[in-house]
Protein backbone atom coordinates (compact mmCIF):
# COMPACT_ATOMS: atom_id res chain seq x y z
CA UNK A 1 0.00 0.00 0.00
CA UNK A 2 1.29 3.48 -1.00
CA UNK A 3 1.76 6.04 2.39
CA UNK A 4 2.85 9.64 1.88
CA UNK A 5 5.31 11.41 2.04
CA UNK A 6 6.78 9.17 -0.38
CA UNK A 7 3.53 10.11 -2.84
CA UNK A 8 3.08 13.98 -2.45
CA UNK A 9 0.29 15.83 -4.53
CA UNK A 10 0.45 18.56 -1.47
CA UNK A 11 1.92 21.47 -3.68
CA UNK A 12 3.85 22.75 -6.54
CA UNK A 13 6.64 24.02 -4.19
CA UNK A 14 7.68 20.22 -2.68
CA UNK A 15 10.95 20.02 -4.64
CA UNK A 16 13.76 22.03 -4.68
CA UNK A 17 15.13 23.40 -8.43
CA UNK A 18 14.94 22.61 -11.76
CA UNK A 19 18.50 21.02 -12.81
CA UNK A 20 19.41 23.76 -15.20
CA UNK A 21 19.52 26.41 -11.91
CA UNK A 22 20.96 24.09 -9.71
CA UNK A 23 23.82 23.84 -12.54
CA UNK A 24 24.02 28.00 -13.22
CA UNK A 25 24.00 28.61 -9.47
CA UNK A 26 26.77 26.14 -9.14
CA UNK A 27 28.99 27.57 -11.74
CA UNK A 28 29.09 30.61 -10.40
CA UNK A 29 28.99 29.64 -6.40
CA UNK A 30 32.69 31.14 -5.83
CA UNK A 31 32.47 33.92 -7.95
CA UNK A 32 32.69 37.44 -6.34
CA UNK A 33 29.78 39.73 -7.08
CA UNK A 34 28.60 43.26 -5.80
CA UNK A 35 24.84 42.95 -3.68
CA UNK A 36 21.38 43.81 -3.65
CA UNK A 37 21.01 42.94 -7.64
CA UNK A 38 23.59 45.20 -8.54
CA UNK A 39 26.25 42.86 -9.85
CA UNK A 40 26.40 41.83 -13.36
CA UNK A 41 24.38 38.46 -13.53
CA UNK A 42 21.15 40.76 -11.81
CA UNK A 43 21.36 42.90 -14.94
CA UNK A 44 21.67 40.14 -17.24
CA UNK A 45 18.60 38.47 -16.05
CA UNK A 46 16.87 41.55 -16.16
CA UNK A 47 17.38 41.53 -20.01
CA UNK A 48 16.45 38.42 -20.65
CA UNK A 49 13.00 38.98 -18.84
CA UNK A 50 12.59 42.74 -20.11
CA UNK A 51 13.43 40.58 -23.68
CA UNK A 52 10.37 37.90 -22.78
CA UNK A 53 7.65 40.50 -22.06
CA UNK A 54 8.81 42.51 -24.77
CA UNK A 55 9.06 45.77 -22.45
CA UNK A 56 12.39 46.86 -23.11
CA UNK A 57 11.92 49.74 -20.53
CA UNK A 58 10.75 47.80 -17.85
CA UNK A 59 11.77 47.73 -14.23
CA UNK A 60 13.02 44.31 -12.66
CA UNK A 61 13.59 43.65 -9.25
CA UNK A 62 14.04 39.79 -7.55
CA UNK A 63 12.13 39.61 -4.10
CA UNK A 64 12.80 36.47 -2.40
CA UNK A 65 8.42 35.56 -1.99
CA UNK A 66 4.98 35.97 -3.22
CA UNK A 67 4.20 37.43 0.24
CA UNK A 68 6.81 39.94 0.05
CA UNK A 69 6.25 40.81 -3.10
CA UNK A 70 2.28 41.50 -3.04
CA UNK A 71 3.01 43.24 0.31
CA UNK A 72 5.98 45.66 -0.84
CA UNK A 73 4.14 46.03 -4.51
CA UNK A 74 0.75 46.96 -2.52
CA UNK A 75 2.05 49.08 -0.44
CA UNK A 76 3.91 50.87 -2.94
CA UNK A 77 0.78 51.91 -4.89
CA UNK A 78 -1.57 52.70 -2.56
CA UNK A 79 -1.77 56.14 -0.69
CA UNK A 80 -2.55 55.69 3.53
CA UNK A 81 -6.44 55.92 2.60
CA UNK A 82 -6.95 53.39 0.29
CA UNK A 83 -7.12 49.60 0.13
CA UNK A 84 -7.04 47.23 -3.06
CA UNK A 85 -10.19 45.09 -4.75
CA UNK A 86 -9.23 41.71 -5.07
CA UNK A 87 -11.66 38.76 -5.60
CA UNK A 88 -12.82 37.36 -1.93
CA UNK A 89 -10.70 34.25 -2.98
CA UNK A 90 -8.01 35.81 -3.62
CA UNK A 91 -4.05 34.86 -1.65
CA UNK A 92 -3.77 38.34 -0.27
CA UNK A 93 -7.77 38.17 1.75
CA UNK A 94 -7.19 34.54 2.57
CA UNK A 95 -3.36 32.99 2.69
CA UNK A 96 -1.39 36.10 3.66
CA UNK A 97 -1.95 36.01 7.59
CA UNK A 98 -3.31 39.68 6.88
CA UNK A 99 0.07 40.95 5.71
CA UNK A 100 -1.41 43.60 3.42
CA UNK A 101 -3.64 45.28 6.47
CA UNK A 102 -0.47 45.00 8.62
CA UNK A 103 1.01 47.17 6.27
CA UNK A 104 -1.85 49.41 6.69
CA UNK A 105 -4.11 49.16 3.79
CA UNK A 106 -7.71 46.83 3.44
CA UNK A 107 -8.52 44.20 0.96
CA UNK A 108 -11.39 45.05 -0.24
CA UNK A 109 -12.88 42.07 -1.54
CA UNK A 110 -15.67 41.41 -4.39
CA UNK A 111 -17.67 38.70 -5.78
CA UNK A 112 -15.97 36.49 -8.16
CA UNK A 113 -16.29 33.27 -10.62
CA UNK A 114 -13.90 30.63 -9.23
CA UNK A 115 -11.43 33.03 -8.77
CA UNK A 116 -11.81 35.64 -11.15
CA UNK A 117 -12.72 38.91 -11.26
CA UNK A 118 -15.37 40.39 -14.11
CA UNK A 119 -14.61 43.91 -15.63
CA UNK A 120 -18.40 44.35 -14.95
CA UNK A 121 -17.58 43.54 -11.17
CA UNK A 122 -14.80 46.31 -10.53
CA UNK A 123 -16.72 48.59 -12.76
CA UNK A 124 -20.02 48.46 -10.15
CA UNK A 125 -17.27 48.73 -6.86
CA UNK A 126 -16.11 51.66 -8.55
CA UNK A 127 -19.20 53.18 -9.47
CA UNK A 128 -20.41 52.29 -6.29
CA UNK A 129 -17.66 54.12 -4.20
CA UNK A 130 -17.95 57.35 -6.59
CA UNK A 131 -22.03 57.31 -6.02
CA UNK A 132 -21.80 57.01 -1.94
CA UNK A 133 -22.11 60.52 -0.23
CA UNK A 134 -20.39 59.24 2.67
CA UNK A 135 -17.39 57.81 0.89
CA UNK A 136 -14.58 60.19 2.70
CA UNK A 137 -15.45 58.04 5.77
CA UNK A 138 -14.81 55.10 3.96
CA UNK A 139 -11.39 52.95 2.53
CA UNK A 140 -10.97 53.83 -1.18
CA UNK A 141 -10.51 51.81 -3.49
CA UNK A 142 -6.85 52.34 -5.54
CA UNK A 143 -5.93 49.62 -7.11
CA UNK A 144 -6.89 46.22 -8.48
CA UNK A 145 -5.63 42.63 -7.96
CA UNK A 146 -5.98 39.39 -9.82
CA UNK A 147 -4.06 36.69 -10.11
CA UNK A 148 -3.11 34.27 -13.50
CA UNK A 149 -3.97 31.23 -12.61
CA UNK A 150 -6.57 32.03 -9.80
CA UNK A 151 -6.70 30.93 -6.42
CA UNK A 152 -8.94 27.58 -7.93
CA UNK A 153 -6.71 27.49 -10.74
CA UNK A 154 -8.96 28.89 -13.57
CA UNK A 155 -7.75 31.01 -16.28
CA UNK A 156 -8.15 34.95 -17.45
CA UNK A 157 -8.27 34.93 -20.99
CA UNK A 158 -6.94 38.11 -22.78
CA UNK A 159 -10.87 39.33 -23.55
CA UNK A 160 -11.39 39.35 -19.71
CA UNK A 161 -7.64 41.19 -19.04
CA UNK A 162 -8.41 43.22 -21.37
CA UNK A 163 -11.85 44.28 -19.65
CA UNK A 164 -10.56 44.39 -16.77
CA UNK A 165 -7.48 46.99 -17.36
CA UNK A 166 -9.73 49.40 -19.65
CA UNK A 167 -11.63 49.67 -16.47
CA UNK A 168 -8.96 50.51 -14.08
CA UNK A 169 -7.22 52.71 -17.11
CA UNK A 170 -11.00 54.54 -17.28
CA UNK A 171 -10.56 54.93 -13.90
CA UNK A 172 -6.55 55.70 -13.37
CA UNK A 173 -6.37 52.64 -11.01
CA UNK A 174 -3.54 50.51 -11.25
CA UNK A 175 -3.90 46.83 -12.23
CA UNK A 176 -1.42 44.30 -10.23
CA UNK A 177 -1.44 40.73 -11.60
CA UNK A 178 0.03 37.82 -9.14
CA UNK A 179 1.89 35.37 -11.00
CA UNK A 180 3.01 33.25 -8.76
CA UNK A 181 1.56 29.89 -11.32
CA UNK A 182 2.68 31.81 -14.05
CA UNK A 183 4.30 29.75 -15.90
CA UNK A 184 1.49 26.54 -15.39
CA UNK A 185 -0.84 29.55 -17.25
CA UNK A 186 1.76 30.30 -19.65
CA UNK A 187 2.29 26.02 -20.78
CA UNK A 188 -1.86 26.03 -20.54
CA UNK A 189 -3.27 25.01 -23.80
CA UNK A 190 -6.48 27.02 -22.94
CA UNK A 191 -4.48 30.35 -22.37
CA UNK A 192 -4.06 32.94 -24.24
CA UNK A 193 -2.43 35.41 -22.60
CA UNK A 194 1.36 36.11 -23.01
CA UNK A 195 4.29 37.77 -20.94
CA UNK A 196 3.86 40.96 -23.47
CA UNK A 197 -0.22 40.91 -23.23
CA UNK A 198 0.34 41.29 -19.51
CA UNK A 199 3.35 44.44 -20.08
CA UNK A 200 0.66 45.73 -21.71
CA UNK A 201 -2.54 45.43 -20.51
CA UNK A 202 -1.46 45.46 -16.42
CA UNK A 203 0.76 48.34 -14.57
CA UNK A 204 3.11 45.89 -12.37
CA UNK A 205 2.51 42.01 -12.12
CA UNK A 206 5.30 39.46 -11.17
CA UNK A 207 6.47 36.48 -12.65
CA UNK A 208 6.43 32.61 -10.28
CA UNK A 209 9.94 31.34 -9.50
CA UNK A 210 9.08 29.56 -6.08
CA UNK A 211 6.41 27.17 -7.47
CA UNK A 212 7.77 26.99 -10.84
CA UNK A 213 11.42 25.92 -10.85
CA UNK A 214 13.12 28.39 -8.47
CA UNK A 215 14.45 27.34 -5.07
CA UNK A 216 12.77 30.69 -3.97
CA UNK A 217 12.28 34.14 -5.63
CA UNK A 218 9.75 35.96 -7.68
CA UNK A 219 10.76 38.59 -10.33
CA UNK A 220 8.24 42.10 -10.57
CA UNK A 221 7.96 43.69 -13.67
CA UNK A 222 6.67 47.27 -13.80
CA UNK A 223 6.42 47.79 -17.54
CA UNK A 224 6.93 51.65 -17.07
CA UNK A 225 9.98 52.40 -16.02
CA UNK A 226 9.86 54.60 -13.40
CA UNK A 227 6.47 54.27 -12.27
CA UNK A 228 6.99 53.62 -8.36
CA UNK A 229 9.80 56.07 -7.76
CA UNK A 230 12.44 54.70 -5.33
CA UNK A 231 10.95 50.59 -5.52
CA UNK A 232 14.20 49.33 -4.54
CA UNK A 233 13.99 51.11 -1.27
CA UNK A 234 10.49 50.18 -0.38
CA UNK A 235 11.66 46.53 -0.95
CA UNK A 236 14.38 46.61 2.01
CA UNK A 237 11.56 48.44 4.10
CA UNK A 238 9.55 45.19 3.65
CA UNK A 239 12.44 42.82 4.13
CA UNK A 240 12.68 41.49 0.73
CA UNK A 241 15.31 42.25 -0.22
CA UNK A 242 18.48 39.97 -0.41
CA UNK A 243 22.38 41.42 -0.07
CA UNK A 244 23.36 38.91 -2.08
CA UNK A 245 20.85 39.43 -4.74
CA UNK A 246 22.30 37.29 -7.51
CA UNK A 247 21.24 34.15 -5.96
CA UNK A 248 18.12 35.53 -6.88
CA UNK A 249 18.51 36.78 -10.14
CA UNK A 250 20.62 33.50 -11.50
CA UNK A 251 17.28 31.36 -11.01
CA UNK A 252 15.64 33.51 -13.30
CA UNK A 253 18.74 34.10 -16.08
CA UNK A 254 18.44 30.37 -16.27
CA UNK A 255 14.29 30.03 -16.29
CA UNK A 256 14.86 32.80 -19.03
CA UNK A 257 17.42 31.19 -21.08
CA UNK A 258 16.11 28.98 -23.91
CA UNK A 259 12.78 29.32 -22.92
CA UNK A 260 12.73 27.44 -20.42
CA UNK A 261 10.25 29.75 -18.41
CA UNK A 262 7.80 29.59 -21.40
CA UNK A 263 7.89 25.30 -21.47
CA UNK A 264 8.49 23.92 -17.53
CA UNK A 265 5.08 24.13 -17.02
CA UNK A 266 3.99 21.47 -19.39
CA UNK A 267 5.21 18.61 -17.30
CA UNK A 268 2.75 19.91 -14.60
CA UNK A 269 -0.32 20.39 -17.19
CA UNK A 270 0.22 17.34 -18.62
CA UNK A 271 0.13 14.84 -15.02
CA UNK A 272 -2.73 17.10 -14.05
CA UNK A 273 -4.45 15.97 -17.15
CA UNK A 274 -4.18 12.82 -16.75
CA UNK A 275 -5.25 13.12 -13.26
CA UNK A 276 -8.46 14.44 -14.10
CA UNK A 277 -8.74 11.82 -16.84
CA UNK A 278 -8.94 9.14 -14.29
CA UNK A 279 -10.94 11.06 -11.87
CA UNK A 280 -13.46 11.48 -14.65
CA UNK A 281 -13.62 7.61 -15.59
CA UNK A 282 -14.02 6.87 -11.45
CA UNK A 283 -17.42 8.91 -11.16
CA UNK A 284 -15.13 11.71 -8.87
CA UNK A 285 -16.62 14.66 -9.01
CA UNK A 286 -14.42 18.09 -9.99
CA UNK A 287 -14.96 21.42 -7.79
CA UNK A 288 -13.91 23.28 -10.20
CA UNK A 289 -13.15 22.99 -13.68
CA UNK A 290 -9.41 24.01 -13.40
CA UNK A 291 -7.19 23.61 -16.76
CA UNK A 292 -3.91 24.49 -15.62
CA UNK A 293 -2.29 22.85 -12.20
CA UNK A 294 -4.19 22.50 -9.53
CA UNK A 295 -7.09 19.91 -9.22
CA UNK A 296 -9.93 20.67 -6.89
CA UNK A 297 -12.16 17.54 -5.90
CA UNK A 298 -15.64 17.29 -4.15
CA UNK A 299 -15.64 14.17 -1.74
CA UNK A 300 -17.63 13.14 1.69
CA UNK A 301 -14.91 13.84 4.29
CA UNK A 302 -14.32 9.66 5.14
CA UNK A 303 -12.81 9.28 1.97
CA UNK A 304 -11.33 12.21 1.91
CA UNK A 305 -9.81 11.05 4.84
CA UNK A 306 -8.97 7.57 3.77
CA UNK A 307 -7.03 8.93 0.42
CA UNK A 308 -5.35 11.31 2.85
CA UNK A 309 -4.01 8.31 4.85
CA UNK A 310 -2.05 7.20 1.33
CA UNK A 311 -1.17 10.38 -0.54
CA UNK A 312 -0.27 13.94 0.93
CA UNK A 313 -2.50 16.40 -0.41
CA UNK A 314 -3.90 19.44 0.40
CA UNK A 315 -7.16 20.70 2.33
CA UNK A 316 -9.26 23.23 0.27
CA UNK A 317 -12.80 23.92 1.79
CA UNK A 318 -15.54 22.43 4.09
CA UNK A 319 -18.93 22.73 1.48
CA UNK A 320 -21.01 20.88 4.14
CA UNK A 321 -20.96 18.78 7.64
CA UNK A 322 -19.95 15.58 5.25
CA UNK A 323 -17.86 16.60 2.35
CA UNK A 324 -15.25 18.97 1.67
CA UNK A 325 -13.06 20.35 -0.68
CA UNK A 326 -9.76 18.88 -1.66
CA UNK A 327 -6.61 19.53 -3.87
CA UNK A 328 -4.29 17.66 -5.71
CA UNK A 329 -1.29 19.65 -7.11
CA UNK A 330 0.98 18.81 -10.10
CA UNK A 331 4.53 20.90 -10.61
CA UNK A 332 7.35 21.08 -13.34
CA UNK A 333 9.07 17.73 -11.61
CA UNK A 334 6.03 15.52 -11.25
CA UNK A 335 6.50 12.44 -12.19
CA UNK A 336 4.55 9.70 -14.43
CA UNK A 337 5.35 7.20 -12.12
CA UNK A 338 3.84 8.86 -9.49
CA UNK A 339 0.85 10.06 -11.28
CA UNK A 340 0.46 5.99 -12.04
CA UNK A 341 0.27 5.73 -8.25
CA UNK A 342 -2.14 8.35 -8.03
CA UNK A 343 -4.50 7.28 -10.23
CA UNK A 344 -4.41 3.34 -8.29
CA UNK A 345 -5.15 5.35 -5.24
CA UNK A 346 -7.90 6.76 -6.73
CA UNK A 347 -9.24 4.19 -8.64
CA UNK A 348 -9.06 1.85 -5.13
CA UNK A 349 -11.01 4.05 -3.39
Amino acid sequence: MDHFPNLSFASDYMEGAHPAIMQRLAETNLLQSAGYGTDEFSEAARRKVRTACRAPEADVYFLVGGTQANATVIGALLKSYQGVLAPASAHINVHEAGAIELGGHRVITLPHTDGKLSAETVLAALAAYDEDETREHTVMPGMVYISQPTETGMLYSLAELQAISDVCRMYGLPLYVDGARLAYALACPENDVTLADLARLCDVFYIGGTKCGALFGEAVVIPQHGFIPHFFSIIKQHGALLAKGRICALQFDALFTDGLYDTIGRTAIEAADRIRTALREAGYREAYPSPTNQIFVLLDKEKARRIAERVELSFSENVDETHCVIRFVTSWATTGENVDRLIRVLKEE
